[in-house]
């Protein structure tokens, strides 16, 4: 938003309240790496129009890309349902097992994003009914929430004369639109526990209410990171990992057979990305980019 309003420098901006160093920095790499940001730090012609959606800038990225993927409807409902509701299920305790079989229904084998889809698609259907929602244990109030959302982000849609179309049953374009945004926070499946982060090789799982646990895909992509006795991912989605390379080529490549072991050679992904780089090393120059170091093969 400061970037939108002219200010670049915000490492030496006077905030009344200065967030942390490390955390300007994390977030400035952030936009840099979804193309929102130049090699000089300046907002990109994506960067802006990024910028005129009110929510987290990986589900931006993803809304725009779902335009080019022709998959925008169903991205449109999605980013709404994350951005309004963190969950729309009504699980009390005395129908605990009614609850759980009416999600059921809805819950989708490539993961929770499709399943918020299916809820959504679902409501409509029933007429965005509160009686549909009370059946189906869906929280009406938030389902509300997630429609007036989705009619805001659709006169943002309107404004930047994006096309809404739909993708019908191909979900894959879904999930490669959300990977254009998400690719920071993706996850490999550990064969000892759970799964690790592909960037910085973290332990997190996916949560018991996932439409992927208990038939876990070798790779996903997630929303963020919620903590309790583990640390789980919230809203995982199945990916192949040639869509991290097509969706960030700046951030992934392709490695070379030879430095990967043999149960990597079939992902083959290594990273451009270094953790260990210093503070100004988001910003650079196409010259030192090409000639940049990586951090060794991501396992």
């Amino acid at each position: 938003m400061l970037k939108a309003m002219g200010i670049n420098d915000l490492l030496h901006f006077d905030f009344m309240d200065p967030p942390p160093t490390n955390t300007m920095l994390t977030a400035l790499e952030e936009l840099y790496q979804l193309g929102a940001l130049d090699d000089e730090g300046l907002l990109t012609r994506l960067g802006r129009q990024m910028a005129d959606f009110p929510m987290d800038p990986s589900l931006s990225k993803s809304l725009i890309k779902s335009v080019e993927l022709q998959c925008s409807d169903e991205i449109l409902t999605i980013v709404a349902m994350i951005s309004a509701t963190q969950n729309v299920f009504h699980r009390p305790r005395d129908k605990q097992q009614q609850a759980d079989q009416k999600k059921q229904k809805f819950n989708d084998p490539s993961g929770d994003h499709i399943t918020l889809l299916n809820v959504y698609n679902g409501w409509k259907q029933g007429g965005f009914s509160t009686p549909w929602c009370h059946e189906n244990f869906v929280m009406p109030k938030n389902m509300q929430r997630v429609r007036d959302v989705r009619n805001q982000l659709l006169q943002i849609m309107a404004r930047h004369k994006h096309q809404v179309v739909s993708c019908g049953r191909n979900t894959i374009k879904v999930r490669q639109a959300l990977c254009s945004g998400f690719f920071r926070n993706s996850a490999r499946k550990d064969p000892a526990e759970g799964y690790k982060t592909l960037v910085e090789g973290t332990p997190v799982y996916l949560h018991p209410s996932s439409s992927l646990f208990g038939k876990p895909a070798e790779h996903v992509i997630y929303h963020s990171l919620v903590e309790t006795t583990k640390e789980y991912m919230h809203f995982c989605s199945a990916i192949e990992p040639k869509w991290l390379v097509e969706a960030a080529p700046t951030f992934f490549k392709v490695a070379p057979t030879d430095r990967l072991s043999k149960r990597k050679k079939a992902e083959r992904i290594q990273p451009l990305h270094n953790k260990f780089a210093g503070e100004d090393d988001w910003r650079l120059s196409a010259q030192r980019r090409a000639g940049r170091g990586g951090g060794g093969t991501w396992g």
